[in-house]
């Protein structure tokens, strides 16, 4: 295997700007992949970040990863930039999911992760489910309570205090839940309401759509993924507090009477993560892959760095597959 230079991993094939994320590996029974993840191979994924590019470079670049080997490929789910300028081009979500489903043939596809505020929940299940049927089968629905206030502001969009919409969110993942599983689904709460609701076709993915929460909040978000989700994806502020992150997330997975290693856990990293040579590279995602996580995700900004890409794919990926 040919090493990239001392002189550091991100440095030697450009300057596009590369965040990482570790994310849990989603289970389903009818495919291979999951089975491997299961039992305990770590899975790799990129997401290509849809702002300030064109819909040929997102395409290249994601049949590329796809190519390379890599598990999942997601987008993000917003209205404007949010990493530069926010006056340029930015794709919508899942409507640009929908076409990388289509156009990929291997890898899980998502959004890191849909921004709840921005529409009802019945009607992202049956965005959800459409899409799942598109990719036969592989689709990870993440969910956030949203927090880009400007882009609630320009679009008239309420965007409610911190606590509701959390709350919002709370009903929101029981909504798509019924809806995804059930032949009618009704449901009673303060923000959504269902009577006698039909979401036909069901997902091809059983018994549902793999749910993917993301957020960080103590008193109502962790405790909502603890409950319903098949991944939590948590954003630590200094590398020494993942560990003991993981830890309570654990316990609040006991709390609510599921197994901790039902719900798998997705961290974001900061560029400087992938920093200095391939060895160090390996070194940080190992450590956090030993506090618990299985699936590390490369996240590129563009203008999208595909040399960086398969660099990655053919010097770090190997290092984490099991025979």
């Amino acid at each position: 295997m040919n090493h990239l230079s001392r002189r550091g991993f991100l440095q030697s094939v450009g300057a596009a700007t590369i965040v990482a994320t570790v994310a849990g590996r989603v289970a389903a029974p009818h495919e291979a992949q999951a089975a491997a993840a299961t039992a305990g191979q770590v899975r790799f994924g990129v997401q290509v970040v849809p702002q300030h590019t064109t819909y040929a470079d997102i395409l290249q670049t994601m049949r590329e990863a796809d190519d390379l080997g890599f598990d999942t490929g997601f987008l993000f789910d917003h209205f404007v930039p949010i990493m530069s300028d926010p006056n340029g081009p930015c794709f919508e979500g899942w409507t640009l999911l929908s076409a990388m489903a289509a156009q990929t043939k291997r890898m899980r596809v998502g959004l890191l992760v849909t921004g709840n505020t921005y529409r009802n929940p019945a009607l992202v299940a049956k965005m959800a489910a459409t899409v799942d049927h598109v990719s036969n089968g592989r689709v990870i629905l993440g969910l956030g309570a949203a927090w880009f206030e400007l882009e609630h502001t320009a679009y008239g969009i309420p965007f409610y205090t911190t606590g509701e919409r959390a709350k919002r969110l709370g009903e929101a993942v029981e909504v798509i839940k019924l809806l995804l599983t059930q032949p009618k689904s009704s449901f009673n709460g303060k923000y959504y309401q269902l009577k006698d609701a039909l979401c036909e076709p069901k997902p091809v993915q059983k018994p549902h759509i793999p749910l993917l929460i993301g957020g960080v909040g103590p008193k109502r978000i962790q405790p909502l993924a603890a409950k319903h989700a098949d991944i939590w994806h948590f954003f630590p502020s200094k590398d020494e507090d993942v560990k003991p992150m993981c830890q309570k997330f654990d316990a609040l997975c006991q709390q609510a009477g599921r197994d901790p290693g039902q719900v798998e856990k997705s961290m974001s990293l900061r560029a400087q993560h992938l920093t200095g040579s391939t060895e160090e590279v390996r070194g940080r995602v190992q450590s956090f892959v030993d506090a618990g996580v299985r699936h590390v995700i490369v996240s590129m900004a563009p203008p999208y760095d595909r040399a960086l890409m398969r660099k990655f794919a053919k010097e770090v990926i190997p290092a984490f597959r099991k025979a």
